[in-house]
């Protein structure tokens, strides 16, 4: 076993051991929260990383939200089924935009436009259909009493923990595995698609293989943050202002490695807490603010995010010779 593997399993072993050290339930929501938006966010950057700049992932965050809950409202179906249908659907949405702007090569601000009005759509079917979807005043999910597998409804926060690290893992894991895999290789290729496809790379399935698993992972983790808010909103979990939010926390985060995003996930949601103690109903528009005052500065002078400078230090660090001993001029025999 390699250290790198050791130092994950280590990691591993300390997360799923948080909720038993006496961590306070406050703590455990923010620690959730953060590994949620942490899937999210990397879901997001598996599309950033390779200049693909899609503003759609707030309909795919709001679909993955919206169609379990809907589901086991309406008719009683449980999440387990319903979450896998939120995705599918996402998916489905994905290759029918993903499928003619790539085969079409519509790409850089034109596919981000296109993504755009997914986002929108999204938001303003799920306001317009207020019959169903309770309009932008929301949703919540039929509740059980107690703790309720087939519901997935959890009163204790450490049951719904455990999840959310096992979903964020999956998230890592599907990350590290494009990473190493021909698709990154291709989808990096594609820049001159012409020379690409000369040597038998078929761009645009490569291209919608990884937007169809970054929707998929998407919409996975609108489904669980949907369960363990029990409310579904379409200001919060759906359309544009969600996605600049994914954008901002992947950029300052790190995009282009594997935790980068959660790094993101961490500051945004610790700086949204802080600032809500602090300022209360005060400063509303605080967080977004800062939002964008921080992007700039970070797209700017620190495009590779807080965690990939952090790596790139530590890989200066390990690679820089090693200094000579003995004092200067001193003869070795």
């Amino acid at each position: 076993m390699t250290r790198t593997r050791i130092a994950w399993l280590v990691v591993i072993v300390g997360l799923a051991a948080l909720p038993f050290l006496g961590v306070s339930v406050y703590l455990l929501h923010i620690a959730i929260q953060i590994l949620l938006w942490g899937m999210v966010y990397t879901a997001w950057a598996l599309m950033g990383r390779f200049g693909m700049m899609s503003l759609g992932h707030g309909g795919f965050l709001g679909i993955g939200a919206y169609v379990p809950t809907l589901l086991w409202n309406y008719y009683g179906l449980t999440p387990w089924i319903g979450i896998p249908l939120g995705v599918a659907l996402a998916v489905l949405v994905a290759v029918a935009i993903g499928f003619p702007c790539f085969h079409l090569r519509v790409v850089g601000h034109y596919f981000a436009l296109v993504t755009l009005a997914l986002s929108e759509v999204t938001e303003r079917g799920i306001v317009a259909a207020r019959d169903i979807t309770g309009g932008s005043l929301g949703l919540t999910p039929r509740t059980v009493s107690g703790a309720s597998l087939f519901a997935l409804q959890f009163p204790n926060k450490r049951h719904f923990f455990l999840a959310a690290l096992v979903v964020w893992l999956v998230g890592l894991w599907v990350w590290h595995r494009i990473d190493g895999s021909m698709t990154r290789l291709s989808v990096t290729a594609s820049a001159d698609e012409d020379a690409a496809a000369a040597v038998g790379i078929n761009v645009t399935r490569e291209k919608l293989k990884v937007l169809m698993i970054s929707a998929a992972l998407t919409a996975l983790g609108g489904s669980m943050l949907g369960q363990y808010l029990m409310y579904v909103n379409p200001g919060t979990l759906s359309g544009v202002l969600v996605t600049l939010q994914m954008l901002f926390a992947a950029v300052v985060g790190g995009m282009y490695t594997a935790l980068g995003p959660t790094v993101g996930s961490a500051l945004t949601i610790t700086l949204t807490e802080s600032l809500r103690i602090l300022f209360g109903t005060r400063f509303i528009g605080a967080a977004n603010t800062i939002y964008g005052i921080l992007l700039v500065v970070f797209t700017i002078f620190m495009p590779v995010g807080i965690w990939g400078f952090v790596v790139r230090r530590l890989e200066r660090w390990a690679s820089s010779p090693a200094p000579k001993s003995g004092l200067p001029g001193a003869k070795v025999t």
